[in-house]
């Protein structure tokens, strides 16, 4: 099982105002990546430049407002992200509103960003493996 930093607080990213989190949400450690899930994106992507993302709303940025337990959370099963990055939650949990989220100019993908994106998403469908493109 993949364990976590307990000294780091979790967040979520939301487009709605939230005071709980239903069972089996979306939560992270990476405060910047639950910032762009608010926007409600489709595609994020990770690179060494950092991250990109198609979200077009503004949202709301969270803190878990009580304590996570091994129990509580589960790494997500379908997650395209690096491990450890993205889990979900076995439980309602509170959350604490940090601020309101904008959607980052110089983080929104671009036309060509995103069919490059998409093509390497259909060819890893197709082959079952990743590629660089």
């Amino acid at each position: 099982m993949v364990d976590w930093d307990h000294s780091r607080p979790w967040y979520h990213g939301s487009p709605l105002k939230l005071k709980v989190l239903r069972k089996r949400s979306t939560i992270t450690q990476d405060r910047d990546l639950a910032r762009i899930f608010s926007h409600k994106p489709t595609i994020v992507s990770i690179s060494d430049r950092g991250m990109k993302h198609d979200g077009s709303i503004p949202g709301f940025l969270y803190q878990i407002a009580e304590e996570i337990r091994q129990r509580d959370i589960y790494p997500h099963p379908r997650s395209a992200m690096e491990e450890g990055k993205e889990w979900l939650t076995a439980r309602e949990l509170r959350v604490e509103l940090i601020g309101l989220t904008q959607v980052a100019e110089e983080e929104k993908l671009t036309d060509e960003e995103l069919e490059r994106l998409r093509k390497r998403a259909e060819s890893e469908r197709k082959h079952g493996q990743k590629e660089d493109i």
